[in-house]
């Protein structure tokens, strides 16, 4: 994470606008293939904490989840999973995410709780209840939601998957429960020269793996 850190520091200065071609990828550098069952649905999955800076700067400058989204085909979902280890209110923020996505209001609380949780603000799920509240979500919904059987399935859901996927950092992308993308020292990543590059790799790799 502390290469991806200063991969990303560089490209802030960086003013050209080259991007990557859907080049040769390599398994074991630029991704890996697991054992796990694929998953039924054609998905892309995210692991992120709203207390990682990387996934703050993934999400807040450099929009890369939503450039993966954008590029997806309409056959292919597009999830993010909350992890619990990164300390803090991780844990009401994962069941606060769950809630988020159980009544489809991601798009209205991510950017506040990131906020929040960069700020290192958050004390207690009272305090998300606020984010939630002056977010348009109804204090009522919040209250009887947050405790919810949707919600506690959402919030296993999200555990159980870190535990499959064996996730120790984020932010970090998994494609159809079968390819993991590398990001690592000796991966790809670390040989592109710009941002624009850096993120247009996360789009190519992404649709790269989606057709294997």
């Amino acid at each position: 994470m502390k290469k991806v850190l200063l991969i990303l520091t560089g490209f802030l200065a960086a003013l050209t606008t080259q991007f990557v071609s859907a080049a040769n990828f390599n398994e074991g550098k630029d991704y890996s293939a697991l054992t796990l069952p694929q998953t039924e649905q054609k998905e892309v999955l995210e692991f992120f904490s709203f207390y990682c800076p990387h996934c703050y700067d993934y999400e807040m400058k450099f929009h890369i989840p939503e450039k993966i989204k954008q590029s997806l085909p309409a056959d292919v979902t597009f999830k993010q999973y909350h992890v619990n280890f990164l300390g803090g209110q991780s844990e009401n923020l994962t069941r606060a995410w769950a809630l988020a996505m159980a009544i489809g209001a991601e798009d209205k609380v991510r950017a506040p709780l990131f906020e929040a949780a960069q700020k290192n603000s958050l004390r207690s799920m009272d305090d998300i209840r606020q984010i939630f509240i002056d977010s348009g979500i109804d204090g009522k919904e919040f209250d009887g939601g947050i405790n919810s059987f949707a919600v506690n399935a959402l919030v296993a859901k999200q555990e159980k998957a870190v535990e499959a996927f064996k996730v120790r950092g984020v932010p970090d992308f998994y494609i159809n429960g079968k390819y993991h993308i590398e990001t690592g020292n000796d991966s790809g990543f670390s040989e592109v020269k710009t941002l624009d590059e850096f993120v247009q790799r996360y789009v190519d790799l992404t649709q790269f793996l989606l057709k294997k």
